[in-house]
């Protein structure tokens, strides 16, 4: 290895190693300092972002992926207030998940404790900067972020302003630290930094996750791409179901709860069709239809590629199913295992849709666009975990935390 990782590894384990004996008060207090010195450096942080946007676009880059990358005043506001609710929340650190005293006396206590050292890869979305630094702040986590070379000046402002921040208020600034270089081998060289980096959490597409899992010799905490479904059941409430399809597809395109499927009962087709595909139209969105979407005028013919595609814009697939059974099926060979979403007024139907359906976030009669750690109440989140081991499902406080076990005796020998 280089020495590109090594100095800022080391650098963070021993912030890391302050920090896990910080208190609540210390943590939350930088966590506030950093809140109030994003909103007083906005203008600076701004004006980085903007130089980024222009690059980005004489670069070609797509309008979806540009939105994912602009910042505004509304957007830093917003990543202030996700590092105070992040500041409001439990501390996960030193809880004790369970205990018990053993048959011999000893006494037994599963207690939380930090990972240590984080790695962070992630594209564009130069918020996901401040949120990862706060969830890992706050749960006794040193931090190595290295965002997308296109984000490369948002995030060294955002960076050098919570860095600062997090000294000020009596942190260790390296528990906040961007990766070096702005090539792949430093990207390379933290994948592979398996004893200096505890657990490597990828997001963005597809490429860069799969790049991570199966590269990576650092432990990886997969988050996944979102090709997320909306079925509208035979029992639906359709006024209802209007509006749950449109929020989940046109309320923000660019990010992974976006709906990019929409299944719908043969039963309620008849009716529901020309409403969902005229609204769906009046709002710029592209159908990717089957036989019975493609009657209808401006629906795109359906490729199989079609079924697995997560758009990030506004275009979505869609067909009609002869039952919940098929609906269920479909849904099992095409889902990323992010969100799903059911639209029915049976309880039966919604029992049984979440019984069978394997997703990370499971929707009855709700838009899929709440599947986020804020929406939850768990304050900023650092990504959504489509794995199945150690969490699924927003990774917030309590997912950027391992146990160890305490085992206190008298004098005991075995």
């Amino acid at each position: 290895m280089s020495g590109l990782i090594a100095p800022v590894a080391a650098r963070a384990r021993e912030a890391a190693v302050v920090l896990a004996l910080a208190t609540r008060a210390t943590k939350d207090a930088a966590l506030e300092a950093m809140a109030v010195a994003l909103l007083a450096n906005t203008a600076a942080i701004l004006a980085a972002n903007a130089d980024d946007i222009v690059a980005a676009a004489a670069d070609g880059t797509p309008e979806h992926l540009l939105d994912r990358l602009r910042l505004d005043a509304d957007r830093v506001a917003g990543m202030a207030q996700g590092l105070r609710e992040v500041a409001g929340l439990p501390d996960p650190i030193g809880t004790v998940l369970r205990g018990s005293t053993l048959a011999n006396g000893l006494e037994l206590r599963q207690v939380s404790v930090p990972f240590g050292v984080v790695g962070v890869i992630y594209e564009a979305r130069p918020n996901v900067t401040a949120d990862a630094a706060g969830i890992c702040l706050k749960s006794g986590n040193a931090v190595l972020l290295r965002g997308s070379s296109s984000a490369l000046n948002s995030n060294r402002a955002i960076i050098e302003v919570l860095r600062s921040a997090a000294a000020g208020a009596g942190v260790p600034a390296d528990v906040i630290q961007l990766v070096p270089g702005e090539g792949h081998e430093a990207v390379k060289e933290l994948m592979r930094a398996r004893g200096l980096v505890d657990v490597l959490i990828p997001r963005g597409g597809a490429g860069l996750i799969r790049s991570v899992v199966e590269e990576s010799t650092v432990p990886v905490i997969e988050t996944g791409v979102g090709n997320c479904h909306v079925y509208v059941d035979a029992e639906a409430d359709l006024e209802m179901a209007l509006a749950i399809v449109l929020n989940s597809k046109t309320h923000r395109t660019s990010v992974c709860n976006s709906a990019e499927s929409l299944l719908v009962h043969e039963a309620v087709a008849a009716e529901f069709l020309p409403k969902v595909v005229a609204a769906l139209r009046a709002a710029d969105v592209t159908i990717h239809g089957d036989e019975a979407f493609g009657a209808y005028d401006g629906v795109e013919k359906a490729t199989e590629e079609d079924w697995d595609t997560e758009y990030l814009s506004l275009d979505i697939s869609a067909a009609v199913v002869p039952d919940l059974s098929s609906a269920i099926a479909h849904i099992r060979a095409h889902s990323s295992g992010h969100t799903e979403a059911i639209v029915t007024g049976s309880q039966a139907a919604a029992r049984r849709f979440t019984a069978e359906v394997d997703a990370a976030a499971v929707m009855v009669n709700a838009s899929t666009r709440f599947t986020d750690g804020g929406e939850f109440g768990f304050g900023a989140e650092i990504g959504i975990s489509t794995q199945k081991l150690h969490a699924r499902g927003p990774l917030g406080l309590p997912e950027m935390t391992s146990t160890k076990y305490v085992v206190t005796g008298d004098g005991h020998t075995r």
